[in-house]
């Protein structure tokens, strides 16, 4: 080969390299997608940890106690990550609900970065499923539990630990399938 027909392959291949790139990430992208993994199933640094030791000042004027880790010890608990301004949030109460008709554990909740007149009237207008609600104003207390963003479900066990944590809102679907095995496990484990 001549030098003079080198250079213009050494131009398309330099062309063509970004393409080649792009089109291989965008392949794994794709694939990752399609992979029928399911998104709420966000890995979590705390499964298997002591939940984070919380003492969130109670929602006013609920008549509820406020977030309480100490409140853990002996049983399996739920926690729900909501705030009133999370439309996901509105979308799985009645998940909620139902499930808190299921008197073998508890259902505590964390209200993050919301105004109490807000919450008050968003569980007022759909349904209180829960024994207690914390208020984590500045969402410090969301951070020490890791929470990616609302709505999220925490299991804790009867050792006081994070069992499992679904990332999302609930749906029918999801209770059944992912969160209800979870709570079956706690169940069962010995505290």
């Amino acid at each position: 080969m001549n030098t003079q027909t080198e250079a213009p392959v050494r131009r398309r291949l330099i062309v063509l390299l970004p393409l080649l790139v792009f089109l291989a990430l965008a392949g794994l992208f794709l694939s990752q997608l399609l992979s029928g993994r399911d998104a709420s199933d966000v890995p979590s640094a705390l499964i298997g940890l002591p939940a984070p030791q919380t003492n969130l000042p109670a929602l006013e004027g609920t008549n509820l106690p406020g977030l309480d880790s100490k409140a853990f010890a002996g049983k399996v608990t739920l926690v729900n990550v909501f705030a009133s301004w999370c439309a996901p949030c509105r979308e799985e109460n009645p998940v909620l609900l139902a499930l808190s008709q299921d008197k073998r554990f508890s259902m505590a909740a964390l209200n993050y970065k919301d105004r109490p007149e807000n919450a008050r009237r968003f569980l007022g207008d759909l349904g209180n499923p829960f024994q207690a609600i914390g208020v984590d104003e500045a969402g410090r207390a969301a951070i020490d539990w890791g929470v990616y963003g609302v709505p999220e479900t925490f299991v804790i066990g009867k050792d006081g630990k994070i069992a499992y944590k679904h990332v999302g809102p609930l749906t029918p679907a999801s209770a059944q399938t992912l969160l209800l095995p979870e709570i079956e496990k706690a169940l069962a484990a010995p505290g």
